[in-house]
Formats: structure tokens, C-alpha cells, sequence
């Protein structure tokens, strides 16, 4: 039962991962470094902050605090102008630690404590904070990149106006079936 819960939550991070991937595919280069606002961070910001926050918490997840002394959280969110293959590697370098570490869990694994920023946590509570993390982070990719192509904008999930449709036939709800469908586009 354990592992079933590792696997939700794997196929959950999964659905967000492509999410974020689907958004930022439609963006251009210039794009994924723009703002859509004075305030708000670029796609290549959020980028840079999920990887560290990623590989700063799922390092040594079991061991460490999550809170690394080698991370520079600050300069995540400072301008950058990233290519899109730089973004790319950073992106996925942030992913691979976390799916590793996801899939390195076993059942006992999920009864015990780790820390973060000194606090400690279940480690089923340190994996669904950080799944509201990352689904926070990427619901701002999917916004900013919306705002910044505008009528440009492919729908990622249901559009507008086609609800009725889609709950006659719903065949993307399943995390897999969702990331074949965004695949798929």
C-alpha cells in the first residue's frame, strides 16, 4: 500500500512535469525569458528555482535536511537570459534527482522523519508539500506563458466551451493518461 502511495504521487509530479513542459513549448526563446509583468518571475525563473528547490530537498532526501548549504535559492529568481537548451538541462537536472529519489522508496522509507530547514516531517508530508510546491510553480509557467501568447495559446486540458464534451468521454483524468494527451499535442 505503501508504494501505491509513492506511485500516486510519482504519476501526480509526472502529470505536472508535462504540464510545465506543454506550456513552455509554445513559447519562444526570448519568451521564456520575459516577464509577463513588472512583478511576477520568467518561465526561466520558476525554471531555475523548481530544479534547485528539487535537487536541494531530494538529495540525500533521507539523510539531509532538504535545506542544502550549497544552494543559492536568491539567484534562482534573479534575470537570466537562458537559452532553451540551457533551460531544458536545468529543468530536467531538477527532475531526475526527484524521480530518482522517488523511485529509489521503499515501504519503510515512508515511515520515517526527515528534515527540512531544520523542521521535521513525515516523509508522506515532505513529498505532498512538495508536490503543492510544484504544482504551484507550474500553474505560474502555465499563466505566464498564456499571458505571454495570448490568442496564441494552445489549451493544455479542456478548453473553453468543450466541458460538456469532454465529461461525456473523459480520457485524459488518469496522471499517464494526461501526459499521453499532452504528448499527443
Amino acid at each position: 500500500m505503501a508504494r501505491d502511495f509513492v506511485a500516486a504521487v510519482t504519476a501526480e509530479y509526472e502529470r505536472y512535469k508535462a504540464l510545465g513542459e506543454g506550456a513552455m513549448a509554445q513559447l519562444t526563446d526570448a519568451q521564456l525569458n520575459q516577464r509577463a509583468g513588472d512583478e511576477s518571475n520568467s518561465v526561466a525563473m520558476i525554471c531555475w528555482h523548481m530544479s534547485g528547490n528539487f535537487a536541494s530537498r531530494f538529495s540525500d532526501f533521507l539523510t539531509t535536511d532538504g535545506e542544502k548549504s550549497w544552494r543559492a535559492r536568491e539567484e534562482e529568481f534573479a534575470d537570466r537570459s537562458a537559452t532553451r537548451a540551457e533551460l531544458v538541462a536545468k529543468w530536467e537536472a531538477g527532475w531526475s534527482v526527484l524521480l530518482a529519489t522517488l523511485g529509489a522508496l521503499n515501504d519503510a522509507d515512508l515511515d520515517r522523519v526527515v528534515t527540512i530547514r531544520r523542521q521535521p516531517l513525515p516523509v508522506r508530508d515532505a513529498l505532498l508539500r512538495s508536490l503543492a510546491h510544484a504544482s504551484y510553480h507550474v500553474g505560474q509557467i502555465v499563466y505566464v506563458a498564456k499571458a505571454l501568447r495570448k490568442s496564441g495559446w494552445r489549451h493544455l486540458s479542456i478548453p473553453p466551451g468543450q466541458s460538456d464534451a469532454y465529461n461525456r468521454n473523459p480520457t485524459y483524468d488518469k496522471p499517464n493518461d494526461f501526459v499521453a494527451h499532452l504528448k499527443g499535442h
